[in-house]
This record gives structure tokens, sequence and C-alpha cells, in this order.
């Protein structure tokens, strides 16, 4: 989605590297998210619901902390990020289900000092709406719908792009 954009925008394409953060026995809740830079967004409701330590807590991030570098190793190709200072800048994902990927994203980038932060995603929960929308400048979000299930769901086909693509995409759009 992003790369189309771009292209349309004839803007450059670069990636924030965002790591989930899911509840060991429960790999479907997403509990937080990570970002280059330290950032760490935590669903502190979740954790403390479920009942995981602080130790605990600090293991899985470091685990993707690890992937997530090894990740954007791959995704850059040894060329450096675009400079974000006093840019404008559009964060796109799929969809919003808890916001805490986006969020996460947008508190990195708010961090290189942009002059404007846009997120653009096509469906996302309420809540996870709600979660972001104050801390960025503009939210563009069609579908807000009730009830929520997934993002998936609001696709006809939704494959899952590989790193592979993702470092293609990249190569070619700077």
């Amino acid at each position: 989605m992003a790369a189309e954009i771009a292209a349309g925008l004839r803007a450059p394409l670069d990636a924030v590297v965002v790591g989930r953060l899911y509840f060991p026995s429960r790999p479907e809740l997403t509990m937080g998210a990570i970002a280059p830079g330290g950032v760490r967004v935590l669903d502190g409701e979740l954790i403390q619901a479920l009942g995981l330590s602080a130790e605990k807590l600090d293991e899985i991030t470091l685990r993707e902390q690890a992937e997530l570098e090894q990740r954007e190793r791959l995704y850059r190709g040894g060329r450096a990020e675009i400079d974000l200072n006093h840019r404008t800048l559009i964060l796109v994902d799929d969809g919003m289900a808890t916001g805490l990927s986006m969020l996460a994203a947008v508190r990195y980038v708010r961090q290189q000092a942009p002059t404007q932060i846009v997120m653009a995603v096509p469906v996302a929960s309420a809540g996870a709406r709600e979660r972001v929308r104050n801390e960025v400048d503009a939210c563009v979000c069609p579908a807000i719908p009730e009830p929520f299930y997934s993002v998936g769901d609001w696709y006809q086909s939704f494959p899952q792009i590989t790193d592979g693509e993702v470092a293609r995409l990249l190569e070619g759009n700077r």
C-alpha cells in the first residue's frame, strides 16, 4: 500500500520497522510493539490482567528487538534511512486492530522532527483509531467498522508480503 501511495505522490518510500510483542501463551494477543530508538508501547491493562512479569516482558522485548534489527538490515541493504527532519510523513499500514504498531512507528518518527505526520490506513478498530489519532497531525481512516474482528476481514485477498518483497520495493523507490 505504501509503495502505491509513494508512487502516486512521486515521493520517496522508506519503512519504519516495527515489531509486535505477543503474549507468550496466547500468541494471538498483541500486548505491545517496539520500534527503533528504544521505542516500546505497551498495553498495560492487558499485561496486568494476564499477569506477565516485568522480567518476562523484558525477555520478549529483547528477542523481538533482535528480530527487528535483522529485518531492518535486510530491508535497508546498507542504505541509510531517509532524513525525516522538516518533512511531511505519511505512515501507511494495511489496517489497525490495536494501534500499538502504528503508535510505536509514530513515536519513533516523531523523534526525527518531521513537520507533520499523517496516518493513513483503510480500516481500523475504533479503539485503535482513538489510541493513535491524538499523536498524529492528521488521520485518514475511511472504515471504522463495528464490530471489528480483524484487519484481514476487510480484504478479498490478504496475502502477507515477504521480507524480500519489502526490500525490493524499498530499493526501487528511494
